[in-house]
């Protein structure tokens, strides 16, 4: 894996607008500026707004008594990759857990399951752009995705494990049935969403830790689709799941 890139001395992060010292080491990363809001307002204790440039909220705060993160990173790899690395080179974070939605990929993955991503895949160009690594499959820290199935099983949730296809558009938008029959036969998706590819990436780059829990919320098998107050309501799960996770 090649490093990350660097970047001149004199400069600051562009996109996060608060000292080192405002940020925990350990972050929790939805895509929703205001998903983050309700994860601090609902579940952390003393929580500060640390972050309102471009509305991507910020807020750091304590859950069970640890100093967690919760910052939000937008959509797409390239939304994601901005937030990502000037968390890990600027604020020295060492562990992002993305918390997002995607679509289902298989028969028997049903709104609103939970999938853990085992790794990421896309057609994408995103990792030869960014350290000239011409990879297309990134996958998560090891250590911290094992923990979270094991936090997953103890507290009795059910859950799926594969990989992910990370996509440059969304996919009710466009006739993805081209890109999905170029995927290698030995790939076998599980969900489509557009940012942990990135995630995973950039997270190597830095030999710093990345995993992805996401929420079922639509599927190509039938007409589900979660309305944004069912949203609210099943993503707890995911949410609570990432929480106690990383501490």
């Amino acid at each position: 894996m090649l490093k990350a890139p660097t970047v001149m001395e004199h400069l600051k992060p562009a996109h996060i607008g608060c000292p080192k010292e405002d940020i925990a080491p350990i972050v929790i990363m939805p895509g929703d500026p205001l998903r983050a809001k309700y994860i601090a307002e609902k579940y952390l204790q003393n929580a500060k707004c640390i972050n309102e440039i471009r509305n991507m909220l910020g807020y750091t705060g304590e859950y069970q008594g640890k100093r967690v993160t919760v910052m939000a990173h937008g959509m797409g790899m390239p939304s994601v990759s901005i937030y990502a690395f000037e968390l890990f080179y600027f604020y020295d974070v060492q562990k992002i857990i993305r918390i997002g939605t995607c679509g289902a990929l298989r028969e028997e993955v049903h709104v609103p399951d939970l999938i853990i991503a085992k790794d990421s895949y896309t057609e994408s160009n995103f990792a030869y752009s960014y350290n000239g690594d011409p990879t297309h499959l990134a996958k998560p820290s090891e250590k911290l995705t094992q923990h979270i199935i094991d936090v997953a099983r103890e507290k009795g949730k059910t859950f799926h494990y594969g990989t992910v296809m990370c996509t440059e558009q969304f996919g009710f938008y466009s006739d993805n049935e081209h890109v999905l029959k170029r995927v290698p036969e030995d790939i076998e998706l599980y969900g489509e969403e557009m940012e942990t590819f990135a995630l995973f990436h950039i997270a190597n780059s830095f030999e710093k830790e990345s995993a992805a829990i996401l929420t079922v919320v639509d599927s190509k098998y039938n007409e589900d689709f979660l309305t944004p107050e069912e949203r609210q309501n099943s993503l707890d799960e995911m949410i609570t799941l990432a929480l106690d996770s990383i501490i």
